[in-house]
């Protein structure tokens, strides 16, 4: 690969058919040397090392990550000793504790994080997760009044919480404490509780704020077993050993897509280590119930479990998730798994239809291409699936994008959005909270949800729209793909894949190794069931490389590769390829472009 001027030597792809500008992922040359000379490591892999920033004297610990070098201290984070002690009072006094948990992964890993803690000092916690239909996100005035009828003097709220102020101003009214433990972005207005965690919150100095909320609750249990033991606690019982529920945190972590840097990096990274013993009875009956196998990886939590532990909150029950990964009966794990693997189908099948009409929608919009932002509503939208269908059409038209479904008899809209890197989305709808548009919103940079009153949706478009215009406009001028490596066909091998997989766990702030095949031919290209395409694909080293495009039916991509009309340059992803014992390797094709000039 070339370093300097053309983004990958001869390549030289301006606009390819995705409409994107492909380079050469940004590298120090003199960093690239010292990874080689101090690492032992190829130039490609020294050069992708690099690239993500990484410095000569953090490289060691950045290939292989560990708790141990970068817990951080509990007691850094605003509340947490407070947490910690209201906690441990309350498992002493044997009072009743309920946890209150978003409908999401992040929520469900966080509950059953919580729930095996207290487990395990003889302790049972219910678990309580709001209908995302019924109850909407987060904590209500309505939910507490019914935990507190029912006995609860103590709730923690996990994944949610941190902008509850009415909800929890109300708990206090009627005699319920209430610790919150959250990584969403706050106001300046933080509700009055007993405690409140949250890496986020303006006065938090942790500087932990990459979070996912289960890595928040796993430094939760670090200070909750630090409290125990000062208080002599675990002197007739064993400590609760961590590491066995790290798989939980880094569900979480990958789940909610956080950013994989730091102690976040170790924490999924060892807890990925940890699944992969597949001990935890509900992940291992889920995977079991998806038909998938093999150690643990960031593809197994975010495309595998998680789709189907969210698809209870999104259209079935919504204390599922929580439920599978916190018990350790066999039986009752299988049960569950089953029931969100066939509601998972369902959900898919729900996605798919809105996915259609919201694309209808965008395409009837005679300037779309030139906004900033895509706003997109109807009638009776299932709210389970919007956020899905934000995240297809960001991923389809390359902008932030936001997904309503509108309830004409509630007179309300509900509404999930998903964003391009440096766009802060989260940040743009707390404003337009803030500017009296929403009913509630909040979120984070990649993601956020909203409320919003159906005759307003016009006036929050055109709001949204002017908030991001300036960081939308940058953000599509760096759109481009940033390439690791050229390779052939003949060289892209096992060995190769492995060596990359060094920089793994992959995800924002450390992105999936990417690499380009340059005049590469298509042969028997096939349309699969579902719109994806595959192929080989061989060039003048005389390998032959299996690839595939997801969902590229109806893209010039995938039209490209049907017709096999010439040789063109590829770029995507290398995956593990262990079809009938093979040990090969597939390229999944990210994007396509014609030749501008003959190799030379």
């Amino acid at each position: 690969m070339a370093d300097g001027g053309s983004p990958l030597g001869y390549l030289d792809v301006d606009r390819s058919l995705s409409g994107r500008r492909w380079r050469a992922r940004p590298a120090d040359a003199e960093l690239t040397r010292r990874h080689q000379m101090m690492l032992g490591l190829d130039e490609p892999m020294a050069r992708a090392l690099a690239a993500r920033g990484v410095s000569a004297e953090a490289a060691e610990s950045y290939l292989t990550p560990t708790l141990k070098a970068l817990f951080p201290d509990p007691s850094s984070f605003a509340d947490m000793d407070r947490a910690a002690a209201v906690l441990v009072d309350a498992l002493v006094a044997d009072r009743p504790v309920v946890v209150f948990a978003d409908y999401d992964v992040d929520g469900a890993s966080s509950a059953a994080l919580l729930v095996r803690w207290f487990s395990a000092m003889g302790k049972r916690l219910s678990i309580y997760v709001p209908d995302r239909v019924t109850e909407g996100y987060g904590p209500s005035p309505a939910a507490f009044r019914r935990l507190r009828e029912e006995g609860a003097e103590l709730v923690v709220t996990v994944d949610c919480g941190a902008a509850a102020v009415d909800a929890i101003a109300c708990a206090s009214e009627i005699g319920l404490d209430v610790v919150v433990i959250d990584h969403h972005l706050m106001r300046d207005e933080i509700p009055v509780c007993a405690a409140l965690v949250n890496p986020n919150r303006p006065d938090c100095g942790s500087g932990q704020g990459v979070l996912a909320a289960a890595g928040v609750t796993f430094v939760l249990l670090a200070a909750l077993n630090r409290e125990a033991r000062g208080r002599g606690l675990f002197a007739e019982r064993p400590e609760p050993d961590l590491r066995q529920w790290l798989d939980l945190a880094a569900m979480g972590a990958v789940c909610d897509v956080t950013q994989l840097v730091g102690f976040n990096r170790a924490l999924t990274a060892q807890g990925l280590k940890t699944m992969s013993a597949w001990r935890n009875p509900g992940l291992k009956a889920l995977l079991e119930a998806a038909g998938s196998k093999g150690p643990a990886t960031t593809f197994h939590a975010g495309f595998v479990l998680g789709p189907r532990i969210n698809a209870g909150g999104r259209i079935g029950r919504s204390d599922l998730g929580a439920r599978l990964l916190s018990t350790d009966d066999p039986d009752e794990a299988r049960r569950l798994a089953l029931e969100l693997d066939a509601l998972n189908a369902s959900r898919r099948e729900v996605e798919a239809e809105v996915l259609e009409a919201a694309v209808r929608i965008v395409e009837r919009e005679s300037n779309f291409a030139d906004l900033p932002l895509l706003l997109v509503a109807a009638d009776d939208w299932h709210p389970g699936v919007i956020g899905i269908v934000a995240g297809r059409l960001r991923e389809r038209f390359r902008k932030p994008t936001l997904v309503v479904g509108v309830d004409r008899a509630a007179d309300v809209g509900k509404g999930s959005g998903r964003s391009q890197p440096g766009v802060n989305l989260g940040r743009a709808v707390q404003a337009a909270f803030d500017e009296g548009l929403l009913l509630a919103g909040g979120g984070h940079a990649m993601a956020a949800g909203l409320s919003v009153r159906p005759h307003l949706l016009p006036e929050l478009r055109a709001f949204l729209c002017e908030r991001v215009a300036i960081e939308a406009q940058a953000a599509a001028e760096a759109d481009s793909l940033e390439i690791d490596a050229l390779i052939t066909t003949a060289g892209a091998d096992r060995g190769l894949l492995e060596s990359f997989q060094r920089l793994a766990p992959f995800g924002p702030g450390n992105p999936e190794p990417v690499f380009a095949a340059a005049e590469v031919r298509v042969e028997r290209p096939m349309m699969l069931r579902g719109g994806h395409v595959r192929c080989t694909l061989t060039d003048r080293s005389g390998g032959r490389l299996k690839a595939v495009a997801w969902r590229a039916e109806a893209t010039e991509i995938g039209k490209r590769l049907m017709s096999e009309g010439g040789a063109i340059h590829v770029v995507g992803r290398l995956k593990a390829d262990d079809w009938n014992g093979r040990q090969g390797v597939e390229l999944e094709i990210d994007d396509v472009a014609d030749p501008r000039r003959k190799n030379v």
